[in-house]
């Protein structure tokens, strides 16, 4: 799989740049803010959702345009094919809405997720084990989209029918019943459907994860704590008899919506909020490669690296670069400067980025 041919126009710094002649290692070279993390901001998004940074679309449209972007890239999934041509773009005329195009056919972001699976490690995600329960969820969703694309559509349905609930909760004037059981119908459909494949992604992580040795990465012990029933006739029973609490409360007390990631260090069972930061670090890394191996398996997979080889030693620097090597993903790093990455120099496509702008080395 090769994504080539990749155009950012007014796209954050980037008023109009092209990437061409891509390989399985892609190099971003350059100062702090001059533009590497918004090459990889567009390139995540050709997956479904907000992207890396998860920024209001309006925070992404250059100044120097009109209004909107576009990015533009054509994927060259088999060497025999014609290659599919991905574009997302903000219309100036509809400033709050992402659109996708297809091979120049209006589609949905959700359909990204049939072409590409996309996963990234970025800096902010070092915080992962220490941060709320809700980063970990998203964490985790993301992966689950990465191999199932339905799943955003799942979980946007719950969260629709978890606002009503609440809604219907916090109202001063006690909730009709039969409305109650319409919405929490809902709920529990899409929430055992979201918890199902957020257990199935968890599962088959564990599985990829015992097949890697210990070193030089952490390797992880995961365990997924469910907020709740996991079948939807015992979700919809918790959810009817949990009302007048939830009701006290204002909110819906269980559900996936409370779902956790549990993380310890494998050998050592000790919480990976406990471990070292390098220690989280390696586990993160251990994470993020067992489910490359994963999301490879079915569609085109885009690795997004951003800062990873700087924190580095150089054993761990290069067996990354070992396992990236034989993962099956094109990989997109950045860094600033090059000779963290001289054991792939010579097999990689390597820009300098400057203000917004690329020369390929």
């Amino acid at each position: 799989m090769t994504l080539d041919r990749i155009t950012l126009s007014s796209f954050r710094n980037h008023a109009e740049t092209r990437l061409d002649e891509t390989r399985q290692f892609n190099l971003l070279v350059g100062e702090n803010g001059a533009g590497k993390t918004n090459i990889l901001e567009a390139l995540s998004l050709f997956a479904p959702g907000r992207g890396i940074r998860r920024s209001p679309l309006g925070d992404m449209v250059g100044q120097q345009g009109a209004g909107g972007f576009t990015i533009g890239a054509s994927l060259f999934a088999e060497p025999d094919q014609e290659p599919v041509r991905l574009g997302t773009y903000i219309d100036a005329a509809r400033p709050g809405r992402r659109l996708v195009r297809v091979n120049s056919s209006e589609a949905s972001a959700v359909s990204l997720g049939e072409w590409l699976a996309i996963g990234w490690l970025t800096p902010a995600m070092d915080r992962l084990f220490t941060d709320s329960a809700g980063a970990r969820r998203r964490f985790v969703d993301r992966m689950v989209l990465a191999v199932d694309p339905t799943h955003a559509r799942t979980a946007s349905r719950y969260e629709a029918a978890l606002r009503e609930r609440n809604r219907l909760l916090s109202d001063d004037v006690e909730p009709d019943p039969t409305w109650l059981d319409g919405v929490e119908a809902q709920l529990s459909e899409y929430g055992a459907a979201l918890a199902a494949g957020r257990a199935r992604l968890i599962s088959a992580l564990i599985q990829e994860l015992a097949g890697l040795p210990e070193e030089p990465f952490a390797r992880p012990a995961l365990g997924y704590a469910a907020g709740g029933p996991l079948h939807q006739s015992e979700l919809a029973s918790a959810l009817r008899e949990n009302r007048r609490k939830d009701r006290a409360a204002s909110r819906t007390l269980i559900g996936p919506h409370k779902d956790e990631l549990d993380v310890r260090m494998a050998g050592k069972n000790v919480p990976a909020a406990s471990c070292s930061t390098g220690e989280q670090k390696a586990m993160l890394i251990a994470i993020i490669l067992a489910h490359s191996e994963l999301a490879t398996r079915g569609r085109p997979n885009l690795l997004l690296l951003d800062e990873v080889a700087a924190h580095l030693d150089p054993i761990r620097r290069e067996a990354l670069f070992d396992r990236l090597r034989g993962s099956g993903a094109q990989v997109w790093l950045t860094g600033t400067e090059l000779p963290p990455f001289d054991n792939i120099r010579q097999e990689a496509a390597i820009w300098r980025v400057e203000h917004g702008r690329t020369v390929r080395l």
